[in-house]
């Protein structure tokens, strides 16, 4: 059995291959019912609204670079994941590449780790 450590890496290591597939099923279960993310610019995204962006190709993710990840784990089933992306992406029928460093929060629920939060911040390097 892998520790609670190994696990949460996995599953986000999982999530970046995933949304650079748009795997809808695997994001369906790595992101909870409940998932908020908070873009760069404080604007709210549902998992509804994740989903929808990869299913209708409004944003397409090339490649993702994760570094820096971080996990401190606050108690047997909550933790924090801090750290950095350079991805690259196609929106709006432009390609480019954005940093952002990252804060985001998992829960144990049901035996499973799944991500129920996220705010992303610009990166200094994108500046």
């Amino acid at each position: 059995m892998f520790s609670d450590e190994q696990q949460i890496l996995n599953l986000f290591e999982e999530g970046d291959r995933a949304l650079i597939a748009a795997d809808i099923a695997v994001l369906t279960r790595i992101f909870a019912d409940d998932y908020v993310q908070y873009d760069e610019s404080g604007k709210p995204f549902t998992k509804q609204d994740v989903l929808s962006n990869l299913k209708t190709g409004a944003i397409r993710y090339v490649s993702m670079i994760s570094t820096g990840r971080r996990i401190r784990l606050l108690r047997e089933d909550v933790a924090i994941v801090h750290g950095s992306e350079e991805d690259e992406v196609q929106q709006g029928g432009r390609r480019f590449t954005v940093y952002y460093i990252y804060m985001d929060v998992v829960m144990k629920r049901n035996g499973a780790w799944q991500i129920v939060g996220s705010q992303l911040a610009k990166s200094a390097k994108d500046s």
